[in-house]
């Protein structure tokens, strides 16, 4: 009987299961903006997973960082961090929606200093734990899907997801957020290159869907 989570052509993605990585096995959950990626990757968190988050390792690489940090202020200007230091993200939100050229050149030296840093996480030993979690927006895009096993596609209709990225990021309008899908990669490819989906839709049950790929990801790690 088929698996309903698992995807049937089995995309060749990723690293071959045989491939000599240290550490456990990888997952890489992604998915649209609002998809709901991070509560999945919380979910299997709870049931044991180390948790790697992108976007929280980028936000802090990106106000602890020097070179990053010089980086960004040669692309962008004082304007990007108040006066704590911390980020300006509606500063950042609205230049990259202004200037989509600044946004890949923010990408460029954002991208290689977080892959650096979840190489180094999930290399660490960890005894006794079948398999690690990445939660990455960008997982195809940014080509780190190659340094993960596994590719777990969170998906919710468009306009599902937009209402939760309003409801979530006051600072960002319904146009920014029209654009930032329009310019993801769409969800019909995203499932097809993925090897797992999960429906984060409104209309089926989470929690089950991810117990039951927490118990599939758990007897593969095991027998790695």
């Amino acid at each position: 009987m088929a698996t309903p989570f698992l995807n049937p052509a089995a995309p060749a993605t990723g690293l071959p299961l045989g491939t000599a990585t240290p550490g456990p096995l990888r997952l890489g959950i992604t998915g649209g903006i609002g998809s709901g990626k991070s509560l999945v990757g919380r979910m299997l968190a709870t049931m044991g997973a180390p948790f790697y988050s992108a976007d929280q390792r980028a936000r802090y690489l990106m106000e602890q960082e020097p070179e990053l940090v010089a980086g960004i202020l040669a692309l962008f200007g004082p304007e990007a961090y108040l006066p704590t230091g911390q980020l300006d993200r509606a500063f950042l939100a609205q230049a990259a929606f202004a200037d989509p050229a600044r946004t890949q050149r923010l990408n460029a030296l954002v991208h290689p200093a977080v892959e650096a840093d979840y190489e180094r996480w999930a290399s660490q030993p960890r005894p006794g734990v079948p398999y690690t979690v990445k939660e990455a927006a960008l997982l195809f895009e940014a080509g780190t899907y190659r340094r993960v096993h596994f590719v777990l596609a969170v998906l919710a209709p468009e306009p599902v997801r937009i209402a939760r990225t309003l409801a979530r990021d006051p600072h960002r309008s319904q146009a920014q957020v029209e654009r930032i899908i329009g310019l993801q990669m769409p969800e019909a490819e995203l499932q097809a290159r993925s090897h797992l989906w999960l429906y984060n839709d409104d209309a089926q049950p989470v929690l089950p869907q991810a117990e039951a790929i927490h118990a599939w990801l758990y007897a593969m790690g095991q027998d790695r």
